[in-house]
């Protein structure tokens, strides 16, 4: 079969990759026409100033670039249910399938489940291409489950890069095992270096049958954190760090943190607000302890933003999450489902598929480039934050009232930065609007002056006015970030010429707890 990608070129596509490419569609709900097998919601690209070896790692992996994470997907096993460590921020006990938050999972699996699961989900989400162990404890407490997951699966599936994310406090005895096993990307939570502050987040730490607490186990575990970064940073395995951000704990902190973990070649810092409810039942969510607010978050992304890359795309996924960041697709994906499933991995028509993400990839950036010149010409210091429903692909393509989640982008002459995402309750309960979900919804943006989407109703529509936000659904299905700066141009010209007057919308919350679905 013969089709044409974005830019018009033809282009040969094979019978399995068409039966693939309706599947995809009809997830996305949107189908295909004609028997083209082109699905009408379509995806696109991009590529940075990285070295070659660099971007080759990091091209198509959601979590280690921003641009590839509107694209591609990524699946986590709970193979690790215990930990070495306890932090103040977590409990694993605590399991709602509707929340999105690390060390929660619905259920756990052995290495063999957990490779024929990942074999399954691969040959239906074919732009999966990374999979993860990130608890719900921590997988090098876990060695033995955790290794042999990965060995199964680089035989099973060998396409797929493997992923690891610890707590740090096993990983310097761990580095040549990691190695051995082409475990390629690993991300080390380092909320402190300094002992004083780690007391206030770790109450006690574990390590060769021995319990240490407070400022010793705090210094313990930073050593062994950071020797064990330095340690895989110089056997050219890409590390990422996470740090929880906690007002009033470490948040200042967290600069420090980041010219340590930067100088000891970390590829990516990822700072993510402290999710603390009462419900969750940890020790800050029982306290009261508040996380940031999306301006005090991103005031320290800036902040530490220099040379070190910053990570600002963060879902802070289950443990067992399964799909494009933003999505979570494990309840299509249960034991029980597996095994019913007549699984045929071919990764042929994987790799044809994710060239036909590629190529459209590459025309959403040629077209954010279009724009970019258009508003080159521009001058104004004024900068503004505009909220984007979206499914993926870098388009435009969610209704407002289906949105769980918002992106963020802040847009000036110098053009499009994405700064992050705000998670929400549904609108939409099938039919009719939910009153008590749409202030929440506009809390949560209400730093934004627009939102893009490619539907919305009346009631959302003058509501949002009401609030100072201007709904914007003219480009809908249309890519992101050259419609957001088409926009911007016309808000400018709109400023300009006295139609509209520029204010700053001040802050916005970040929303903690479980989805209302």
């Amino acid at each position: 079969m013969q089709e044409t990608n974005e830019q018009g070129t033809a282009v040969e596509q094979s019978k399995p990759l068409d039966d693939l490419m309706q599947k995809v569609a009809e997830h996305k709900g949107c189908g295909t026409s004609g028997g083209s097998g082109k699905a009408s919601c379509g995806s696109s690209a991009g590529q940075g100033d990285l070295p070659t070896e660099i971007w080759e790692k990091v091209k198509n992996h959601p979590c280690y670039s921003e641009e590839a994470h509107h694209h591609y997907a990524r699946m986590h096993v709970a193979v690790a249910p215990a930990c070495n460590i306890q932090c103040n921020y977590c409990n694993r006990k605590y399991d709602c399938a509707n929340e999105s938050r690390p060390g929660v999972v619905s259920e756990k699996l052995t290495p063999e489940q957990a490779a024929k699961k990942v074999v399954a989900v691969a040959s239906t989400i074919p732009q999966m291409t990374v999979l993860g162990i990130a608890g719900p404890g921590d997988p090098l407490a876990n060695p033995e489950k955790t290794f042999r997951t990965f060995e199964l699966i680089s035989e099973m599936a060998p396409d797929i890069k493997l992923c690891l994310s610890t707590n740090g406090l096993a990983l310097p005895e761990h580095v040549e095992t990691i190695k051995k096993f082409n475990v390629d990307h690993v991300t080390i939570t380092i909320n402190m270096v300094d002992p004083e502050v780690g007391a206030k987040i770790y109450p006690w730490i574990f390590h060769e049958h021995k319990r240490y607490k407070g400022v010793e186990a705090a210094k313990l575990l930073s050593d062994h954190q950071l020797r064990g970064l330095e340690m895989l940073t110089e056997a050219g395995i890409l590390c990422k760090v996470n740090s929880v951000m906690i007002p009033g704990i470490n948040d200042e902190h967290l600069v420090e943190v980041n010219k340590a973990v930067k100088s000891r070649g970390a590829f990516l810092h990822n700072i993510m607000p402290l999710i603390s409810a009462p419900e969750h039942g940890t020790v800050f969510g029982l306290n009261g302890q508040r996380g940031p607010t999306a301006q005090e978050l991103k005031a320290l992304q800036d902040k530490c933003e220099g040379e070190m890359n910053m990570m600002r795309h963060c879902r802070q996924c289950r443990a067992d999450a399964v799909g494009l960041l933003g999505e979570d697709r494990s309840a299509e994906f249960t034991t029980d489902k597996i095994m019913e499933m007549d699984v045929q991995y071919d990764p042929e028509v994987r790799r044809e598929y994710q060239e036909t993400v590629e190529r459209e990839r590459e025309a959403k950036v040629v077209a954010k480039q279009a724009e970019l010149e258009e508003i080159a010409g521009e001058q104004s210091d004024i900068r503004v934050l505009v909220a984007v429903a979206t499914k993926g692909s870098g388009r435009i393509n969610e209704h407002f009232g289906h949105a769980k989640e918002f992106q963020i982008y802040e847009l000036s002459t110098a053009g499009s930065k994405f700064v992050g995402h705000r998670r929400v309750d549904l609108y939409c309960q099938g039919g009719y609007g939910d009153e008590d979900a749409l202030p929440t919804v506009i809390r949560a943006i209400s730093d934004c002056h627009a939102v893009f989407v490619a539907k919305i109703g009346g009631c959302p529509r003058d509501e949002l006015k009401g609030a100072g936000i201007e709904p914007v659904d003219g480009y809908a299905h249309e890519f992101i970030e050259q419609s957001a700066l088409a926009w911007f141009k016309d808000y400018l010209g709109r400023v300009q010429s006295g139609e509209i007057e520029h204010i700053d919308r001040g802050d916005a919350a970040i929303r903690q707890g479980a989805y209302v679905a």
